[in-house]
This record gives C-alpha cells, sequence and structure tokens, in this order.
C-alpha cells in the first residue's frame, strides 16, 4: 500500500502515468477515489498523483480543526518523498484552498496552478446558491436519499437521468466508504476559516506567478462558475475556462472534456 510519512501523518496515495508531474486534490470528504475517472485519461500524458487528504479515505485522521496550509504542508511532504522538486498542482474545491495555500506558501514547488470548482473565501466570493443549500444541508429522511439528492444538485441537470449507471457507482461507492464524521468535520473547518476577510486569500493572489487556469462546470450550484472570473481578476497569469456541461463534480461527469482542457494547458 503506497502510504508515506509527512508533516506528522501517514498519506496514502496512488501515482500513475509519466512526464511532467500532476497532483489531482480532492473535495470536502473525497478520497482521491473522486478523481477515478479523470486521472486514467490524464496519465496517457502525465505522471498523475491522486493522495487521500488528511481526514478522508487510508490517510491519517488526526483530530481537527484542520487549514488549507496545514494540508498544503502534507502535500509538499508527499511530494518530498516521491522526489519530486515541482508538479502542476491542481485542486478542486476544498483542494482548491489546499492549492492556493500551497501555491503561496511554496511557490518554488508549482510549475503549474488549476484552481477548479473553488474560490478565494472572504465576503466577496459568491456562495453557494440557496437551492443547493437547502438539499446539502438537509438532515431528514433516508441517508442514502439525501446523498442522491446532494448528488444530483451538485451535478448538471439531467445528468442523472442520461447516466444512471454512474449515479448508481457513486452511491454503492459511498456506502461501501462512508464518510468518517470525524475527519469530514476536521475538513470542513478548511473552509469556515476562510470566510473573514483578513484569512481569506483575495488579497494574496496577486503574489502567485505560477501560470493558473481557473476551470468550472458551468452549472455548478455548490461553488457557482461566477467565482472563476473572481479569481482570476487576482491572479497575475491566468486564464478561465468554463465546462458547458457540466456542474461541481466535472471530474466525475465529463472526465474526458476536463482532461482535454487540462492536458492542452500543461503542455503549453
Amino acid at each position: 500500500m503506497p502510504v508515506v510519512a509527512t508533516n506528522g501523518i501517514q498519506m496514502y496515495y496512488e501515482t500513475q502515468g509519466a512526464g511532467t508531474p500532476l497532483v489531482l486534490l480532492a473535495g470536502l470528504g473525497y478520497p482521491g477515489w473522486q478523481w477515478h475517472r479523470m486521472a486514467p485519461l490524464l496519465a496517457q500524458h502525465f505522471q498523475v498523483i491522486t493522495p487521500d487528504n488528511r481526514g478522508v479515505g487510508q490517510s491519517s485522521k488526526p483530530p481537527g480543526p484542520y487549514t488549507a496550509e496545514l494540508l498544503a504542508a502534507d502535500t509538499v511532504g508527499l511530494l518530498d518523498a516521491l522526489g519530486i522538486d515541482q508538479a502542476v498542482i491542481l485542486g478542486h474545491s476544498m483542494g482548491g484552498f489546499v492549492a492556493q495555500a500551497l501555491a503561496l506558501d511554496y511557490p518554488q514547488r508549482v510549475r503549474k496552478l488549476i484552481l477548479a470548482a473553488t474560490n478565494f473565501g472572504g465576503p466577496r466570493h459568491v456562495p453557494i446558491t440557496p437551492a443547493a443549500m437547502a438539499v446539502l444541508t438537509d438532515t431528514t429522511g433516508d441517508a442514502l436519499a439525501r446523498l442522491r439528492n446532494g448528488i444530483l444538485i451538485s451535478t448538471a441537470p439531467g445528468f442523472a437521468t442520461k447516466h444512471p449507471e454512474i449515479i448508481a457507482m457513486w452511491l454503492a461507492w459511498r456506502a461501501a466508504n462512508p464518510i468518517d464524521a470525524a475527519g469530514y468535520q476536521a475538513q470542513l473547518a478548511i473552509g469556515l476559516g476562510l470566510l473573514r476577510e483578513e484569512a481569506s486569500f483575495e488579497h494574496r493572489l496577486p503574489a502567485i506567478t505560477a501560470p493558473a487556469l481557473v476551470l468550472f462546470g458551468a452549472h455548478d450550484a455548490v461553488v457557482p462558475p461566477a467565482n472563476a472570473n473572481l479569481l482570476a481578476q487576482q491572479l497575475t497569469h491566468s486564464r478561465v475556462h468554463i465546462l458547458p456541461n457540466a456542474g461541481h463534480f466535472f471530474p466525475l461527469e465529463t472526465p474526458a472534456a476536463a482532461t482535454s482542457v487540462v492536458s492542452e494547458f500543461v503542455e503549453e
């Protein structure tokens, strides 16, 4: 089992492919499994590394709260253990907070930066839509039904109808890999800790000089795509790409389209 000791924890990771190192950082409550549809496609071009962040999957789950900076240090320790001096960092949702912290705290380790379905925190980011908030905070009813409703609101309209096999696979995976409540709460603190003006990344992002891609799904109700331009305005060398047929979980919804965009950006 590929595990490294980093920053006081045991971190599980998987790697595949060869070439430019590309680290994929998952969102809240998800291990590297989140990338299982996209990583094999990217691995045709790059060395793809998918760690389980602390608090989820097969990595350590020490008590929280966690910070983006803490998980950034975990990731840099993983790079050290793998002998990688510099990598492309792709962070999705909560992983995007970690990616921002990593690019700010360890700029020499970031070849290029990809911020996906995320925001910079603070009072000026565009928050989750009321409809998504209502669904994702609903604690009534059957757990499996709540999970399905959460997937539906987090993906593009009609996705579940067109791809019932993916929804069934997703539900079966989560049933077999239930969320660790303490780890989830510890990770949740990462986003909550960025809500204050002085804690947000907004005014620090211009210090990032690495080329940056901001990547969103057009139908993201969890982190609305209006955040894309807000991020790009603060990043010195950036561009925005909006995937037209995707919601928040584009790595699972449209992996081929997302891979094409990421590959083009990395290979430039």
